[in-house]
């Protein structure tokens, strides 16, 4: 009996040799205009002797692609099924090597004959089998998590549109999309409507990026036509708890890392305002010219706001561009409850914000939103005359190509234009308040435990809960260095561990003074309860059976 490529994943090597020859015997007795096959009942497709060229555009390949592409879905409806049952894995983890050096028949090796479509779908099946299962309830290792329908069937149209962002002539439904996107994001930062510019790049570092790039053409525009040397020596500004882009932005950008001056933060990573003010002094005084401030609006590791009010008035005082970086906690601007925490934003000159963060949009959607209309054409404008003749039969403003630093775009607003028709603002807000109540949940339930420290006191601000496990042996040990050099060692063991069995996955960084901790967050709104309570009942279980070895 024949198997499905569904079935074909699970067979062992010399199965798969087997099946390879009774391909080749079928293919060698010509069977290949007869492509159907029963197998308990159901109609199965032979993709044995189908190769790519004998899909579209072929003639008469029409069928052949539509079978081809059903049994794809089959394949990718089944994985994102088995992804949200609970009972499943998070990851089948496997070394580097081992995935170099082949499993069960799976190859990364580029062929030079053509493989036929069975060995594809096959080919598809392992991919998803061996990555992760980024939209499982319990995976909580990244800031993006979750799989939505909605989104992801937007990924798919925007793939088969598979058109560029740079002319409204072969983007028209596109370009206008990001247009009342970009309009409805700048109202919910309290920006006016028709004053206001962006675009969506390639992650919230391209954003990020952009916002430094604009700061310096706007107070000093030579730049753009006569380079650095042009210009005197910059400083920017940015918390000690920010991003890296910023300090990586400034490198890319020839202003050079070391002229970031980073500010100290307080205890919870806010940064505080008085060391700005104080930093900016410094810098003046050592001959630098201060032009640009990052806020973060939910840091990385602690989820932290940083306070945008007084960081504007800082900004105002000594004419500087204020940039929020909220690629992280943007997402709160929809919730009543929760978009206290970023008051002030609208005083910002720019904003990073990812939807693909807090809203859940598949990867990549991230937008750079500026308040100051036409900024990001004249900082990036060259005119090629091969893409932007001025006089085209539309209004040729809409050829919002020349805004970007990069020429071909791909179209990243589709899905979440197509997922706020779906949810509405209100869902949005729905789904974000359930995030930062699981964040809450877990707070409570590790502040209650005596093996278990959070790593500071108070309620979480974000969806980042950050604690250490403590083995027992650790727990009778007085804070100091010989308690640190042990607890540092923890959670990488228990992280290991945990990625070998695979049922959930959970990040850990130091931080500054602090050793490795475990950082949990919250960004998929099929995590409920019981899956905190696995967590933290995983992480005790696999620190006892750890330590009681050792």
């Amino acid at each position: 009996m024949r198997r499905s490529p569904g079935d074909i994943m699970e067979l062992t090597q010399a199965d798969r040799q087997h099946l390879d020859k009774s391909k080749q015997d079928t293919c060698s007795l010509g069977n290949t205009d007869d492509s159907l096959k029963y197998d308990s009942g159901r109609v199965a497709h032979d993709f044995s002797c189908i190769h790519s060229k004998d899909l579209l555009p072929a003639e008469d390949g029409e069928e052949k692609t539509k079978h081809f592409l059903q049994e794809l879905v089959n394949i990718l409806l089944a994985y994102i099924s088995k992804s949200l049952k609970r009972s499943s894995k998070v990851l089948d983890f496997h070394y580097p090597h081992q995935l170099k050096e082949g499993l069960e028949g799976f190859s990364l090796d580029l062929p030079d004959q053509p493989d036929n479509l069975e060995q594809l779908l096959v080919d598809c099946r392992d991919t998803l089998k061996y990555g992760v299962k980024t939209g499982h309830p319990r995976f909580f290792n990244q800031l993006s998590t979750g799989l939505d329908i909605i989104g992801l069937a937007g990924e798919w149209l925007t793939s088969t549109a598979n058109t560029n962002m740079f002319t409204y002539e072969i983007s028209p439904v596109f370009i206008l999309m990001e247009e009342v996107v970009l309009r409805k994001m700048h109202s919910i930062i309290g920006w006016p409507e028709e004053d206001g510019d962006g675009i969506f790049c390639p992650g919230g570092t391209m954003s990020n990026l952009y916002s430094v790039l604009l700061a310096r053409f706007h107070l000093f525009p030579a730049v753009k036509t006569h380079g650095m040397s042009a210009i005197p020596r910059l400083a920017l500004f940015t918390s000690a708890h920010s991003h890296y882009s910023i300090k990586k932005s400034a490198a890319v950008l020839g202003i050079g890392s070391e002229n970031v001056i980073v500010v100290k933060c307080d205890e919870r990573g806010k940064m505080i305002s008085s060391e700005l003010n104080s930093s900016i002094e410094a810098a003046k005084s050592k001959g630098l010219v201060p032009f640009y401030v990052n806020a973060t609006a939910g840091t990385t590791v602690y989820g932290a706001f940083d306070p945008l009010n007084e960081i504007a008035d800082i900004c105002e005082h000594h004419g500087l561009w204020m940039h929020v970086d909220a690629a992280w906690g943007g997402g709160l601007l929809l919730s009543n409850k929760h978009r206290v925490k970023l008051q002030g934003i609208e005083r910002a000159h720019s904003v990073t914000w990812n939807p693909h963060k807090m809203m859940g949009v598949p990867l990549q959607c991230s937008t750079i939103l500026v308040k100051r209309k036409g900024l990001l054409q004249e900082c990036n404008q060259l005119c090629a005359e091969y893409l932007f003749q001025p006089d085209k039969h539309y209004d040729v403003s809409y050829d919002t190509g020349d805004k970007s630093i990069q020429c071909g775009r791909h179209v990243d607003v589709f899905k979440l234009w197509l997922m706020w028709k779906a949810k509405g603002s209100e869902g949005f807000e729905a789904q974000i308040n359930h995030c930062l109540e699981n964040a809450e949940y877990l707070y409570y339930k590790l502040k209650k435990r005596t093996d278990f420290q959070l790593v500071f006191k108070g309620k979480p601000e974000h969806s980042n809960v950050c604690f250490w496990y403590l083995p027992k042996q650790l727990q009778s040990i007085p804070p100091g260095p010989e308690r640190d050099r042990e607890l540092h060692m923890v959670a990488p063991k228990i992280k290991t561990k945990m990625m070998e069995e695979g049922f959930t996955m959970i990040g850990y960084q130091p931080l500054e003074e602090k050793v490795n901790f475990f950082r949990c967050v919250f960004s998929n709104p099929a995590t409920q309860r019981e899956d905190v309570d696995f967590l933290i009942d995983k992480i005790a279980h696999l620190g006892i059976e750890l330590y009681s070895l050792s």
